[in-house]
């Protein structure tokens, strides 16, 4: 099967397609044929600096929607020919960026029959980390205030609509520019962080959703009522943050994505509902995974970047 791999760390340039064995799916586990693939900020953290992958060379890629080529020994929910997507099990389960992938069976569900590949590809990783931080984590309730940051990148365009979806009173952060594309997912206020200090323009919220750390994590424990719960998808860097999240008698805590047959299941519900879809801001074939990268990399695009295999167009949804 043809892969995109990497030898060394470094600039989207160290990406180069190459071949590799088929894997063949091992007990509880699918092999899927993939046809399209998410790209997230983690696949170009861990491309340039090894992050929680050290092993080289290295298949990026979490996300992953196709079709079931095969199952291994045990596995019920699924059989060959059936449409699926989900996130391999986050961080060592990689690999997705290639034309077959294995996985869990447990980390995958039925894909929605009334989206493409390319669609339920550009879905699982984000809308998990949405879906674990405002549901499993905060527990948003309709009524509630929630403040997300980067409201009109991958995963908070996603917390938008899934937070809206609760019945929540949406605030997002966002440049001036994608302000229209923020309130079309939902959005009840979005603030401008390039002019305006979102503490000035925003208090007492449930709950804050922060891609973004450093000091719009701390500055985010000023804005949270008593009570409330900030999820970040970073370290915090404040030494004094306990403390003042202490004192404030705020929630702080850091999550790391997991693979997720439930939550998995619950974003499928959405999709079929019509609450939640991805934003697509470009597709790229597989072999075009360092120019993927690039764009990726400028910090300028809205939603998600995703690839395809050369079978995402033959075998058209």
């Amino acid at each position: 099967m043809r892969a995109i791999s990497q030898d060394v760390h470094g600039a989207p340039e160290v990406l180069k397609e190459t071949v590799l064995p088929l894997p063949e799916p091992g007990p509880s586990q699918i092999l899927v044929a993939v046809r399209a693939a998410g790209l997230n900020p983690t696949d170009w953290k861990h491309r340039s600096a090894g992050l929680f992958l050290n092993r080289l060379p290295l298949v990026l890629g979490w996300d992953v929607s196709g079709v079931v080529e095969a199952v291994g020994y045990g596995v019920t929910l699924f059989k060959p020919g059936d449409e699926v997507f989900g996130m391999l099990p986050y961080p060592h389960g990689v690999g997705s960026h290639a034309e077959y992938v294995t996985g869990p069976a447990r980390a995958f569900t039925h894909k929605p029959a009334g989206i493409d590949h390319v669609q339920a590809g550009a879905l699982p990783l984000a809308a998990l980390t949405a879906y674990q931080a405002l549901v499993d984590t905060a527990e948003v309730r309709a009524g509630q205030r929630v403040l997300i940051h980067a409201a009109a990148g991958g995963v908070g365009h996603l917390a938008v609509q899934i937070a809206k979806s609760r019945g929540a009173y949406v605030v997002g952060t966002a440049s001036a520019p994608k302000h229209d594309f923020v309130r079309s997912l939902g959005a009840d206020e979005v603030i401008d962080y390039r002019t305006t200090d979102f503490r000035d323009a925003v208090q007492d919220v449930d709950m804050v959703l922060d891609p973004l750390s450093g000091d719009t994590r701390t500055r985010s424990l000023d804005v949270l009522r008593s009570g409330g719960t900030l999820v970040s998808l970073l370290r915090g860097t404040d030494p004094d943050e306990a403390t003042k999240a202490a004192a404030r008698g705020v929630r702080v805590e850091t999550l790391l994505v997991e693979a997720d047959h439930a939550g998995m299941n619950a974003i499928a519900d959405l999709v079929r509902s019509g609450a939640l879809r991805a934003h697509i801001e470009a597709v790229f074939p597989l072999r075009e995974a360092a120019e993927a990268h690039a764009l990726g990399e400028t910090g300028r695009t809205n939603g998600k970047i995703v690839l395809v295999t050369d079978a995402a167009t033959q075998h058209s949804t």
